[in-house]
């Protein structure tokens, strides 16, 4: 029985010549997402801006969440969102932060409960978060994010070289805007999930960019006349199964969570969906084509087995 190959071992696609192409798209892709991030803005959760979540079940078989809402509207609140998680029997209860302090929110959280008979629901969970302490966690994530970048680009300039340390920050810098956008674009709740959902989608762009990069430096070893687009479009066609292999492999993992964990991590499973894409895209698109314009060629007093005298170049498309 033949092994299953989804990539061909003499595959050569002309990835240089589609990055015409593939750079239009991405450069608008990010100005979208810069428009949407200033004007319509993240849906941003409980987290960042503080405020009660209540986690309830209904003693019956089914909770009616149109009249738990209803209901809690009728308070006078502010902003009340109530959704199923789990189950239909299982709903999660978000009130947002109150004017007056902690009493405040503790007499908001007693209405909810006066509301919603201990009869008919079981109180299982309640979450209170302040401004301050949400503030915090949303600095604390941004520094996470820009901390990463910056340690990733210290590693790839010493594991490499300079010109493969930029190009792997403006692939991870390229994914996190765009995974940004896709929270603006789609309203999803940008909670501490979220923040863990990017950091995710970085460490999977750059695994996906280093072992580009690596056969990219095995090449430049080999073939030292070989010109740098071709050079880039063999060291990416060779890791092309691998690539396809690890992103589909990803993608049945991530949809089978989108469609049966729940409602409590979906929103970070559809944003490592849309990153893989992205991920996968930029890995190739992205980080290979900018070493063109750098200037990269290969350092001849670097030890590399070096073609034979009758060896020939690979055919390039």
């Amino acid at each position: 029985m033949k092994p299953l190959r989804l990539v061909p071992d003499n595959t050569n696609l002309p990835f240089m010549s589609w990055v015409k192409y593939r750079t239009p798209v991405s450069l608008f892709l990010i100005v979208v997402s810069f428009v949407l991030f200033f004007t319509v803005g993240v849906n941003v959760g409980i987290d960042f801006v503080g405020g009660t979540s209540i986690e309830v079940q209904a003693r019956g078989e089914t909770a009616d969440v149109a009249q738990i809402r209803a209901e809690l509207s009728e308070l006078g609140l502010g902003e009340v969102q109530v959704q199923t998680i789990d189950d239909e029997r299982t709903v999660l209860i978000r009130i947002a932060t109150q004017e007056g302090g902690e009493a405040a929110q503790q007499r908001a959280v007693d209405l909810v409960r006066e509301t919603l008979s201990a009869d008919d629901y079981e109180y299982r969970n309640t979450q209170v978060v302040g401004p301050r302490v949400s503030g915090e966690l949303a600095s604390t994530g941004t520094w996470a994010i820009l901390l990463t970048i910056a340690g990733i680009m210290a590693y790839i300039w010493l594991r490499f070289e300079w010109q493969f340390a930029i190009g792997a920050v403006a692939t991870l810098v390229h994914d996190a805007i765009l995974t940004v956008g896709f929270f603006a674009a789609t309203q999803i709740d940008f909670n501490l999930s979220s923040i863990a959902a990017i950091l995710t989608i970085i460490g999977y762009s750059l695994n996906d960019t280093v072992v580009i990069f690596d056969r990219i430096r095995e090449v430049l070893r080999k073939y030292k006349q070989m010109p740098i687009r071709d050079v880039i479009n063999l060291a990416t066609n060779q890791t092309l199964a691998r690539t396809i292999m690890t992103s589909l492999t990803l993608l049945l993992s991530l949809g089978a969570l989108y469609f049966f964990g729940g409602q409590v991590i979906r929103s970070f499973t559809a944003a490592m969906i849309w990153g893989v894409f992205v991920a996968t895209a930029s890995s190739i698109f992205i980080g290979g084509p900018l070493l063109i314009y750098f200037n990269l060629r290969a350092d001849p007093t670097k030890p590399g087995p070096g073609p034979k005298e009758d060896e020939k170049l690979p055919a390039q498309a």
